[in-house]
Parts: C-alpha cells; sequence; structure tokens
C-alpha cells in the first residue's frame, strides 16, 4: 500500500506507475506498441502486422500505375523546404483518387511507417481527366528513408506494391548552370536539322545538360539522340504514357476528349524540376523548337547574373514568345549539304510575326528550381518569391514553326536578324555533329 501526505503527489505517481506499465506491456505487445505510435505519431504509425519490414519489388519504369489504374507514379522527391515532406510526382483522375498512403522504409531496422497523402491536383488540368498531381507524405520522426511505397490503404499486404527510392535526399550543390527540359518528344518526331541547330545554340548560349522526355521519334532522330547521350549533354528520360492513358496531341480537352493533355507535358515539367533542383543552378523550360536569344548580352550566364542583380529574390524569369513562321524564308545561309537533312534550317527564317494587342503572347520560363514547387507550361503555379516579365529588348524566345499570322504578306512581318550574330559558330558546330551522326 502506497502512503502520501498529498492527493496531487499520489495522483502524479499513479500516472508515473501506469504509463511505466504500459511501455513494459507494449515491449511485449507489438499491437499495443503500434496504438501508442499512432497516438505520438499521427501522420506516421507503424504498419500492421507488426514487426513487418521493408519489402516490395523495386519500380522498374518512370511511369508505374498503381492497382487502381486511376494513379501513376512518376518518382518521389525529398523536400525540406517547409518541411520534411515526400513529394511524390504523380498522374492522378482528378475525380476517382481520394485517399493514398506512403508506407516509408526507416533505415536501419528496416520498419515500415505509414503516412496519409496530401493529394494535390494541379489546377491546370485543362478539362482533362487526369492531371499532374503533388502527392505529398510528412516523413516519420527519427527516420530518413531511402524508399517509399504507395498504397490505397494504411494496411494490407505490401510484398508485391513498387517500392520508390526517394531523390534528393542527400543534399548536394549545383553541378551546372543551366539545364533545358523539353517535356514531350512524340509523333515520330524526324525535325533533325532544327534539332540539332538548337541543341548547339543551348551550347553556345551555355546549357551543360538537356533532359529530353521522349514517347517516340524517328530512327535518324536516335541516332542523333545517341550522338548527344555519349558526348554527355543529354539525357533522356523514356515517356511511355500512351501505353497507360488514351493521349491528346491538344492543350485542352475540348479539342480532344482524352484522358491527358499534350502527352502529359505538365507531370513531365514537374518531374524535369525535381529532378533537377540539386544539380542544376536554373532550369529552362522550353520545347526543342524554341532559344531564348539574349539582346543585351552574349550568353544566358551574363543574362542571368543581370536578371538576377536587377530583381533580387526573383526565382522565375518568363520570356515573351515570338513566331518566325518556317513559311517564309532567306536564300542566305542556304547550305547545300543540309538540304539532305529532313526539318528546318533556322537561319533561314528571320521575319517574325507583328504582335497582335487582342492577343496574349505565352512565355517560357528560366527559374531557379529550389524557388518553384508546381509549374504549368507558361507560368508558375506555386513558388517561393516572385516571377518577372523579362522585357523584350533584354531577350525573345526565337519560336520558328508554322504561322500563327498565315495570311499576313511578308512585308507585314519584322526582319530580326539576332540569330545571325552566332552563324560562324553554329554552322560550324551543327556541320560537325551532322558528318558524325547523318552525313
Amino acid at each position: 500500500m502506497l502512503h502520501c501526505g498529498k492527493k496531487q503527489l499520489c495522483a502524479v505517481l499513479a500516472c508515473i506507475l501506469i504509463f511505466v506499465s504500459i511501455l513494459i506491456c507494449s515491449w511485449k505487445d507489438p499491437q499495443l506498441q503500434n496504438n501508442i505510435t499512432r497516438r505520438i505519431f499521427p501522420q506516421a504509425t507503424t504498419a500492421s502486422p507488426a514487426g513487418q519490414l521493408c519489402s516490395g519489388k523495386p519500380a522498374q519504369n518512370v511511369i508505374t500505375p498503381l492497382k487502381d489504374n486511376r494513379t501513376f507514379i512518376i518518382s518521389p522527391y525529398f523536400d525540406d523546404r517547409e518541411s520534411k515532406v515526400t513529394r511524390v510526382i504523380g498522374i492522378v483522375h482528378h475525380e476517382d483518387v481520394k485517399q493514398l498512403y506512403c508506407w516509408f522504409c526507416c533505415q536501419p531496422n528496416g520498419k515500415i511507417y505509414v503516412s496519409k497523402a496530401k493529394i494535390d491536383v494541379h489546377s491546370d488540368r485543362f478539362g482533362f481527366p487526369y492531371g499532374a498531381a503533388d502527392i505529398v507524405c510528412s516523413e516519420p520522426e527519427n527516420c530518413d528513408p531511402t524508399y517509399v511505397l504507395m498504397h490505397h490503404s494504411p494496411r494490407g499486404n505490401i510484398d508485391q506494391l513498387p517500392r520508390f527510392e526517394i531523390k534528393n535526399r542527400k543534399a548536394g550543390t549545383s553541378s551546372v548552370d543551366f539545364t533545358v527540359c523539353i517535356s514531350a518528344m512524340f509523333g515520330n518526331y524526324n525535325n533533325v536539322l532544327q534539332f540539332i541547330q538548337s541543341m548547339e545554340m543551348y551550347k553556345i548560349l551555355g546549357v551543360q545538360k538537356v533532359v529530353i522526355y521522349k514517347n517516340n521519334c524517328s530512327h535518324l532522330m536516335e541516332k542523333v539522340l545517341k550522338f548527344y547521350m555519349e558526348e554527355g549533354i543529354v539525357e533522356i528520360i523514356p515517356w511511355p504514357i500512351n501505353s497507360h492513358l488514351k493521349v491528346s496531341s491538344k492543350w485542352h480537352f475540348s479539342m480532344d476528349a482524352k484522358d491527358i493533355g499534350y502527352y502529359g507535358q505538365i507531370t513531365a515539367l514537374n518531374d524535369c524540376i525535381y529532378r533537377n533542383m540539386q544539380r542544376s543552378k536554373f532550369v529552362v523550360l522550353t520545347d526543342a523548337d524554341e532559344i531564348i536569344l539574349p539582346l543585351k548580352h552574349p550568353d544566358w550566364k551574363t543574362m542571368m547574373s543581370s536578371l538576377q542583380e536587377q530583381n533580387p529574390g526573383t526565382g522565375v524569369f518568363l520570356f515573351e514568345n515570338h513566331i518566325f513562321p518556317e513559311t517564309v524564308s532567306t536564300h542566305i545561309f542556304n547550305i547545300s549539304s543540309w538540304n539532305a537533312v529532313p526539318g528546318v534550317n533556322i537561319l533561314q527564317h528571320v521575319h517574325r510575326e507583328p504582335d497582335r494587342k487582342e492577343v496574349f503572347n505565352p512565355r517560357k520560363m528560366i527559374i531557379d528550381p529550389r524557388k518553384v514547387i508546381q509549374t504549368s507550361v507558361h507560368s508558375v503555379l506555386h513558388a517561393y518569391g516572385n516571377s518577372v516579365n523579362v522585357p523584350m529588348d533584354v531577350a525573345l524566345i526565337y519560336h520558328c514553326r508554322v504561322p500563327l499570322q498565315g495570311n499576313l504578306p511578308r512585308e507585314s512581318l519584322i526582319r530580326d536578324t539576332t540569330l545571325w550574330r552566332y552563324n560562324s559558330s553554329l554552322i560550324a558546330n551543327v556541320n560537325e555533329v551532322l558528318y558524325q551522326t547523318v552525313l
């Protein structure tokens, strides 16, 4: 019998005895241990059955469907900019996918902790039923998980679930200044000459890495990609999205009622940002037929240094798109050896369409990846810091493609030979690539 001088002291001692008894029992009863853990860490609980260790099958592909066939996982990334979370880039059906759970593998004990995900479908779905999504899970205390499994339930057998490596776990320093993300190469892409010219222009302007999400391309284009991969500048991300969903080559559901728009371009762009968050100072979001041409500076490095100095704290720089129609050409730089190569010779297209007062010119971006949370194609959706529209007298996007104002006579177009400032280096570099790949 325990005797106390004060009732309060008795109550405190009784609580201590009860708590110690529960702890002792929990060592003998794993289920009770699980219940205690759930109360202490409501978002990160030891999975049942008790003692279950990391298992699952390593994910083999860039796009991995879950069993519901409404959720497609691209890749998880560690993100500690606000709190310690795993941010999984994925594609989900915006109505059918209601709940998901992250099953974390904790080291070194190999135990599983389960965290309920917040599913954030990006606002720019453009009417399609499937859209890019951030699947965000809080990570458990005292655990730096290397792998995560995704499941629709907090319980069950995980042996057959895909296991994903969490990227960006180790902090690193930027190894390159500029990485270009080309979000979807599809349609048996065969614009070989223009692609090589764009690649060589990127290199002249200061790019060290080009990441291409490739659905398909021509055999000749495969040879060119292989050359650039061996050179070390190109990284190919296989993007077989049409194996999982009905894809549209249009940007809006009203134009083509399929599952997802433009070959999942927005998902690819977001994945590319996180993939390069720690290894590139800047990420450039453009297409293969677009080149950001500086007008006041010789290259991107000097341009961006100036823009950052003028706009401290800014993480997103937007450049205005201008169409140089491929239907209007000049005979200058008609290089005979290039005529046998499929594609457009951009040096021959130096007339751009004038602005239309009633039409907004879309923009593409150079971003600081560490300051971006979610992006769309022509603007960011969520970011830390400001976005700045770069004036046209500083830089513009040279976009050589089919015209948007096809009825305009030649004299109504604006002759703009900015590209020719680079013609000597560009011609020499393109010739070297062609002789090693195509000619």
